[in-house]
């Protein structure tokens, strides 16, 4: 892609303290990733409880666990685990493994849980289990209502050495033994790759096949002067974050591997706002991963990408004229290019965000990155990456529910991807059909992209911070949005409470309509925009 830069930015003064202002250039890249601790809740029938949810800054009082609270409940909910299995009547080869807990402000318990089988990952078993406070079981949403159960675990084919055995329960098949193999290399654009594959150990079929790399492009702007949190060292200071769980920003040196160099200033005066500046570009990934961070608690009420209060780390100059950036589960952090002519990076706010919403979803649903579960993924990181970018407020990179609006990928000024009408992109789908999960990931979320914008903003012509959308629906039906906020709100808590690894569009409406239920109540009018704005685009 074709990255156009703006006029130099003059270097910002020193302030006192560890947060100061740098001049910064924001240039593009797609960022997220996180398990979460709380949601907001209302109780069905109190209109004041729901007005409260509905608002972000509340948020974080209407159900969060603590970092603390929320491991002690885990290590508790995996104490009772056999229990639980019994409860739930699984199989005596079947265990449970807790990795996440949530506790709304009702008292509902809800926890996630992956599924082994005679001691092997069963890949499609995840399940969360919805308890009262007194836990008695409500419902369980499964990722597979298949009965796990294989004839043999011993596997009649042999698979290299670095092969994983295990159940593969995925995608509607019954479940059957199977290898996994992971084969590392790198992509056509120099992007890492490690493409997991799932083979049947009897027959040798292939069974599935997915990228666990997963990338996105985003905006190349400028963001003006912004202020930081750094950490004061004996050497100076280093782009440290001390306030958002130690966030680090690395410098790769157009590297491929490891962590480079921590960035570090002797003045506390970073970049000029020009890609000329290496400093540049740690400056928007490091501002990037902040807001991002500050969204997730203020309006999510979550204690980071993982809901642990940890951070990931960021690593700028990936390469040589690398235009892309990635989020990676195995080392928990993002990564951005320079771009073309290594002159601007892919850092911008709303890119950041995508890539760390990747590391949220993998936390929580983990949905997988492939069919429509896929597409739900990259919608994810598109949803709350335009969320966070409104949540910014920053003056030169207004909010907009445009993706990679800056980047000037297309070389004509136009942006990467459009949520009030997808197809403008000419790959992305505007509306489901049976053929959806065989797009690219990055075009079937077009789907879940315009339900956002419809459920944020309704149908027809609408101007929103200088940019005209006019978005229509499938069926010619006229929509009333209910706002952003409650639009975010709603779809995190769909993810987070009750999405699973295989979530498809059909089920990605059920998930919406119950959490629409938790915080605004059975006859509330958000609950009836949710489903009229799944039908208006023909997920029924």
């Amino acid at each position: 892609m074709n990255l156009h830069t703006t006029p130099h930015t003059p270097r910002a003064t020193r302030t006192r303290g560890t947060r100061r202002l740098a001049a910064l250039a924001a240039v593009a890249a797609m960022v997220v990733a996180g398990v979460q601790a709380g949601s907001a809740v209302a109780t069905p029938g109190d209109d004041a409880a729901r007005a409260t949810a509905a608002t972000p800054s509340t948020a974080a009082a209407l159900g969060v666990n603590p970092s603390a609270q929320r491991a002690t409940a885990i290590k508790s909910a995996q104490a009772k685990a056999s229990s639980a299995a019994k409860a739930l009547k699984l199989g005596g080869q079947e265990k449970l493994i807790a990795r996440d807990v949530i506790k709304d402000a009702r008292g509902t318990v809800h926890t996630r849980y992956e599924r082994t089988y005679d001691g092997l990952p069963v890949l499609g078993g995840d399940l969360v289990t919805h308890t009262t406070a007194a836990g008695k079981l409500k419902s369980v949403d499964r990722a597979t209502d298949a009965k796990i159960a294989v004839a043999s675990t011993t596997p009649k084919l042999k698979a290299a050495a670095s092969a994983r055995k295990v159940i593969f329960a995925s995608h509607g098949g019954e479940p059957v033994l199977a290898w996994e193999t992971v084969k590392k290399g790198v992509q056509k654009d120099g992007t890492p790759s490690r493409v997991h594959t799932i083979t049947d150990a009897t027959t040798g079929k292939k069974l599935h096949s997915y990228e666990a790399i997963e990338t996105g492009t985003g905006n190349s702007q400028y963001s003006g002067e912004v202020e930081l949190t750094t950490t004061q060292s004996d050497a100076g200071f280093e782009l440290t974050d001390g306030e958002r769980g130690g966030h680090k920003t690395y410098d790769l040196n157009q590297g491929s591997s490891g962590t480079g160099d921590l960035v570090t200033d002797d003045d506390d005066t970073w970049g000029d706002g020009t890609g000329g500046d290496r400093q540049t570009a740690a400056v928007d990934a490091h501002y990037g991963a902040a807001k991002t961070w500050d969204f997730y608690k203020s309006a999510l009420g979550r204690d980071g990408i993982a809901g642990d209060g940890k951070a990931a780390y960021s690593r700028v100059h990936y390469g040589e004229n690398y235009v892309n950036a990635f989020w990676d589960d195995s080392c928990f952090c993002m990564t951005y290019g320079d771009g073309e002519g290594n002159k601007a990076a892919l850092t911008s706010i709303d890119v950041a965000a995508h890539e760390m919403t990747h590391g949220l979803t993998s936390a929580t649903a983990n949905l997988d990155y492939a069919g429509e579960s896929g597409g739900l993924n990259e919608a994810t990181s598109d949803i709350l990456g335009a969320s966070v970018e409104f949540f910014a407020d920053n003056a030169s990179d207004a909010g907009d529910y445009l993706i990679g609006e800056k980047i000037d990928i297309n070389g004509d000024g136009t942006p990467l991807r459009y949520m009030d009408k997808p197809s403008k992109d000419g790959n992305s789908a505007d509306f489901w059909d049976e053929n959806l999960g065989n797009l690219d990931v990055h075009y079937s979320s077009g789907v879940a992209n315009h339900f956002f914008y419809l459920l944020a903003e309704g149908s027809g012509k609408k101007t929103v911070n200088g940019v005209e959308y006019d978005s229509a629906t499938s069926d010619g039906s006229t929509l009333t949005g209910i706002g952003r906020e409650k639009a975010y709100q709603i779809w995190y808590r769909a993810l987070s409470v009750y999405m699973t690894s295989t979530t498809d569009y059909a089920g990605a409406r059920v998930a919406t309509e119950k959490a629409a239920t938790d915080l605004f109540g059975a006859d509330s009018e958000e609950l009836k925009a949710v489903s009229a704005t799944w039908t208006g685009v023909n997920v029924k």
